[in-house]
């Protein structure tokens, strides 16, 4: 007779490689964001990612193609904090952020995640725009990334305007742009690195220029405190 317990131990080993599969490929997004941030895109190549990962040539070449690709899962990677598909307005801090009453508590909650997905991806995603100069390959990479800006900052718009109105003759178009900007991972890194804000500082203000360049005086909470 076969034995019972054969397809338990079968579903226990394919969970076990999948966890180990996971883990390779964690490490080297890993390895390939400290690259790419380290030696920018035209000096970085997929060997020097394959040596810092401790995987082969071919294993990063099978798991992710080119080395545009390679910069593009990497970036998404960085901006999620981890390599599961979900897309970062289906994750739980959204339906957190759609519970909150108030404007400033909505921006508090999006504030805090903008500013723990910059950390770890602003300076990948400039990097990323640099290179769309220099790779025709990139280019559709950097296109992709702002759209997915607009997307978001389209998003936080949205969430606003269920908790306020806009100030007087501000549209919604005008208004995701305004958030689209603010949202720059270049003023990120400009504020951060060229002006020594911390990171945390970044997040104050971002959520305090969205309440002040969005709505009326009158509709603005009280200051919350020194950025």
């Amino acid at each position: 007779m076969p034995d019972a317990a054969a397809p338990p131990r079968r579903r226990y080993q394919s969970a076990k490689r999948e966890q180990r599969a996971r883990k390779t490929r964690e490490r080297i997004l890993a390895a390939a964001g400290a690259e790419f941030l380290r030696l920018g895109y035209s000096g970085t190549t997929i060997r020097a990612v394959a040596d810092a990962a401790g995987v082969s040539v071919p294993m990063v070449e099978l798991a992710f193609g080119t080395k545009a690709q390679l910069l593009h899962a990497a970036i998404k990677y960085a901006i999620r904090g981890d390599a599961a598909p979900l897309p970062m307005l289906e994750r739980g801090w959204t339906r957190n952020a759609r519970s909150a009453r108030s404007v400033e508590g909505f921006l508090e909650l999006v504030g805090a995640v903008l500013r723990e997905s910059a950390e770890r991806s602003a300076g990948l995603v400039v990097a990323a725009f640099e290179a769309a100069h220099l790779d025709p390959s990139t280019r559709e990479l950097a296109d992709r990334l702002r759209a997915q800006r607009a997307e978001t900052a389209a998003w936080i718009v949205d969430g606003v305007i269920e908790r306020s109105p806009l100030r007087t003759g501000l549209t919604r178009e005008q208004a995701v742009d305004t958030v689209w900007l603010l949202m720059d991972p270049h003023v990120f890194r400009a504020l951060t690195y060229d002006r020594g804000w911390s990171a945390g500082r970044f997040e104050l203000w971002f959520a305090d220029s969205v309440r002040r360049l969005l709505l009326s005086t009158e509709a603005r909470p009280g200051k919350r405190g020194d950025i």
